[in-house]
């Protein structure tokens, strides 16, 4: 096993090719279609070079359950694709959670200045906002979408908006504080400005846990006065936000609650989220006849256009290829264990990233503060979109923002043998 150090110029040269990748892996996410696949594809064809290079990473029982959990994840999930035949199809988004690992521990090796990370969410948050506000005032468009759908866009808008919060612990830190500071909450607050023109209702119910993560993050560190100043500068902000018509946002909130009226009084189950409600409950359905083995996701559809035939639900929620809620979908096609797998993923990280927000400063504690963020988003998105596994997007940020997040985090983490390890 061969050390890193700074005097190695393949260390070196190792760091700043993580950087880089790092840095497109946030910062051309959503502003170039399938963007978000540059920068994983990149740490996955650098980490072969762990097969002839190998430094020394002292793993340790948390970066195993991290790397289990991400390989049980798609192990199950390629079982359920060649046991009912599915084909290459139904093996594709999976596998992609395995290949995530080497790409973790190739950051971890070679963990890059910190700069590169932050600086790659924040252009990516501004450049979807950015991209959300020309689609919507100049392009007339009804919700922003970008290159993909508006549930997609807005939600991962959302999420490299929050992450740009998680950086500012590391900005404060830095010599040049304001400029980074500045840029870090331009990100945040064109990424959740391109999540309310995308009009994506569901990114929005997670708002509070997202703060409480924040808090919890970084509460101990805040005084009441900097708590208040915060309140002003928010709420005025989300108030204007809502009164102004010409961002939508205010009737996509008036039509949640018609749609939702008029379902629980059945006057009308063919709304935008009388048609969810459907899914769900056709889901259920097919959970209640198959809850161990699941129908597959070649099955799915047939059982739920069944379902449809015999009046169980609307027929227009049997054209949908998922449930639009993540657990329903996943339990109705991988069973019970697909769905024990995907709260693993999920909880998993946000506990050992949790866990350590405690004994780090305020450098280190960014990195974990985003990680519990990177679960707690998902958590909230996948309640109404089958968000991870029927969109490239979903897999692609979740498993490899997972992996430098776990990877940086570790591999900043003090240890004698690398001073290439410096966060910065």
């Amino acid at each position: 096993m061969k050390p890193n150090s700074l005097d190695s110029p393949f260390a070196l040269w190792a760091a700043h090719y993580t950087g880089v990748s790092t840095f497109l892996l946030g910062a051309l996410s959503l502003v170039v279609p399938s963007g978000y696949s540059i920068g994983s594809v990149m740490l996955l064809l650098g980490s072969m070079v762990l097969l002839w290079h190998r430094p020394r990473l002292g793993l340790e029982r948390d970066d195993f359950l991290i790397m289990a959990t991400l390989a049980t994840f798609a192990a199950l999930g390629m079982i359920w694709a060649g046991w009912l035949g599915e084909g290459w199809r139904d093996l594709d988004k999976p596998v992609r959670f395995l290949l995530a690992v080497p790409a973790l521990l190739l950051v971890m090796a070679y963990p890059p200045r910190l700069s590169w990370l932050w600086s790659g969410l924040a252009l990516g948050a501004i450049g979807a906002g950015s991209w959300a506000i020309w689609q919507r005032f100049v392009e007339g468009a009804l919700r922003a979408s970008g290159a993909t759908n508006p549930i997609q866009y807005g939600n991962l808008s959302m999420l490299l908006g929050v992450l740009c919060l998680a950086g500012l612990g590391w900005a404060v830190a830095q010599r040049g504080r304001q400029a980074w500071s500045l840029l870090l909450v331009l990100g945040a607050a064109l990424g959740v400005l391109g999540s309310l023109l995308s009009g994506s209702r569901g990114g929005w119910i997670g708002i509070p846990f997202i703060l409480l993560v924040l808090y919890r993050g970084y509460g101990r560190d805040l005084s009441l006065k900097m708590v208040l100043g915060l309140a002003i500068a928010v709420v005025p902000a989300l108030i204007a936000v809502y009164q102004v018509q010409e961002t939508g946002v205010a009737s996509r909130v008036h039509q949640a609650f018609d749609d939702v009226g008029q379902y629980l009084d059945d006057s009308n189950r063919n709304t935008s989220i009388g048609w969810r409600f459907e899914m769900w409950r056709g889901a259920a359905h097919l959970i209640a006849e198959k809850p161990l083995s699941g129908w597959g996701d070649a099955g799915y559809q047939p059982a739920m256009q069944a379902l449809a035939d015999r009046g169980v639900i609307v027929q227009r929620a049997a054209r949908f290829g998922h449930a639009h809620n993540e657990y329903l979908d996943i339990f109705a096609k991988w069973g019970v264990l697909g769905l024990l797998s995907l709260l693993a993923l999920y909880l998993i990280p946000l506990i050992l990233f949790t866990r350590r927000m405690n004994s780090l400063d305020l450098t280190r504690r960014s990195i974990a503060v985003a990680g519990a963020l990177l679960s707690v988003s998902y958590i909230d998105f996948s309640l109404t979109q089958a968000f991870l596994l029927a969109h490239n997007s979903g897999t692609m940020m979740f498993a490899f923002l997972l992996a430098v997040l776990w990877g940086l985090l570790r591999g900043h983490g003090g240890r004698a043998d690398a001073a290439v390890r410096q966060p910065q």
